[in-house]
């Protein structure tokens, strides 16, 4: 009688962790689940003021990564003092994506749901925010 005891006990014991297990499980696969965009671009400095940046924002850059099969590089995000540009808001972001055509950046951000604003500048730089739809060109040339 003794072992018939020990193996329900056993039973409901092996149960309880095995649900608490599960329920942990659980937990985590929701968080998996949960967009995190940071791993979709890097910052090309460590100044580089990136934690502020809204999802949507965050949505784009990781677009462009998939668009064009690498991370993008953002080289300026947040600056506080900018005048009126969506830097100052945290709501724009430069960027390169090493070894890929400019033409093919300015591509995947144009297709990008969300997307603002996007310029170029003369040094490879696009910019992309989340601001009022508009485009231009920092090099003489217009898209």
């Amino acid at each position: 009688m003794r072992i018939v005891y020990r193996v329900a006990l056993a039973s409901l014991l092996s149960l309880a962790v095995s649900g608490v297990a599960e329920a942990d499980s659980q937990k985590r696969r929701g968080n998996i689940f949960k967009h995190d965009y940071t791993a979709a671009y890097t910052v090309q400095r460590v100044s580089v003021r990136t934690s502020c940046f809204p999802e949507k924002l965050k949505a784009i850059l990781a677009h462009i990564a998939v668009q064009t099969g690498k991370k993008p590089m953002v080289t300026s995000g947040h600056r506080p003092r900018s005048g009126r540009s969506q830097h100052t808001r945290c709501y724009a972001a430069d960027i390169r994506v090493p070894g890929v055509a400019e033409k093919r950046i300015l591509a995947a951000a144009a297709s990008a749901p969300g997307i603002g604003g996007i310029g170029r500048y003369c040094n490879g730089l696009v910019h992309v925010d989340i601001g009022p739809k508009r485009r231009w060109a920092h090099c003489g040339r217009r898209k």
